[in-house]
């Protein structure tokens, strides 16, 4: 089992959502965050007077999945997450990171099949 977080921009949310959904990955967590890497901001204007934005919008998805569903959820992410053929600066990252155990608390299942 893996855990994908998704850090994308989000215009894109719609779009991955339903990328995910055509490749049957139906569960995951979105939260709105703030963030900057290469991007370092932008100017914005504010009452007529111009500032840096240094934090910009992203959303994250966390999304546990199987080993077996793994590499066409990141496919599908990359594919509807990117802004043009090649993408672009500020469309993202992607982390993967091993989930030890997971419980379904609704029966106690564990496992894989919580998942």
């Amino acid at each position: 089992m893996k855990l994908v977080l998704a850090v994308i921009q989000p215009t894109k949310l719609q779009a991955v959502r339903e990328a995910l959904r055509a490749v049957e990955v139906t569960r995951l967590t979105v939260y709105d965050a703030q963030g900057y890497a290469r991007q370092r901001g932008l100017p914005e204007l504010y009452r007529g007077r111009e500032y840096q934005a240094v934090l910009l919008q992203k959303v994250v998805l966390e999304i546990v999945v199987n080993d077996d569903f793994l590499e066409r959820t990141i496919n599908t992410i990359i594919q509807a997450a990117r802004t043009g053929p090649q993408g672009n600066i500020g469309d993202g990252k992607i982390f993967v990171v091993p989930v030890q155990e997971a419980i379904e608390l609704q029966d106690g299942s564990r496992g894989p099949g919580a998942v």
